[in-house]
């Protein structure tokens, strides 16, 4: 029995000091630290910035160079992957690519988009679950809404998720959203 206790003792003692495990107990090193933390007002001000773009799509003079700025800004697709799954799309519900993006913003190349961000809107609004951050990471959930010209609001339930880039600008990386569940 004293093998085993002093097997334990020593994986005790490396876990203290690593502060974490694996699965099953095995020790792993600690992430270097974050230098350049994202913080719950980073997330905040992403959500202003790209509220304030969808406004800016509708009252552009060329809509599409307006969607395209926004995508560029505020989208990783630069940096790798970005899972994109709109909230008025049904035929083809997830937009792997740039410019199906593009497509969902301003209609274009998915028969389905007749350009969510035409509406036009005078406002969004960010209504947030939760927000989490992880060193050069953020998720948030939540409600948005979208204040027509007439005035009425549209409710779409989000999930986005951001990684911060290398000039540190907070940029998209999921973007989720749909409509709330309606009981038939």
């Amino acid at each position: 029995m004293k093998p085993y206790f002093s097997g334990l003792l020593i994986l005790s003692t490396v876990t203290t000091m690593t502060g974490c495990t694996n699965v099953g107990g095995t020790p792993r090193a600690q992430a270097a630290p974050c230098e350049n933390p994202v913080t719950k007002n980073d997330v905040l001000a992403a959500q202003e910035s790209w509220g304030k773009a969808i406004v800016a799509i509708g009252k552009a003079e060329s809509p599409q160079a307006e969607a395209q700025s926004t995508l560029d800004r505020l989208y990783a697709y630069d940096l790798g992957t970005v899972l994109f799954k709109p909230t008025l799309a049904s035929d083809d519900p997830f937009r792997g690519t740039e410019k199906e993006a593009l497509s969902y913003f301003v209609g274009g190349s998915i028969s389905e988009d007749k350009g969510f961000a035409l509406a036009p809107y005078n406002k969004v609004r960010f209504e947030n679950e939760g927000i989490i951050t992880n060193c050069d990471t953020a998720m948030s959930m939540g409600e948005y809404f979208f204040t027509k010209t007439d005035g009425s609001e549209i409710k779409v339930e989000y999930s986005f998720g951001y990684v911060r880039d290398e000039n540190g600008d907070l940029k998209i990386n999921l973007h989720h959203s749909s409509l709330p569940y309606q009981a038939k």
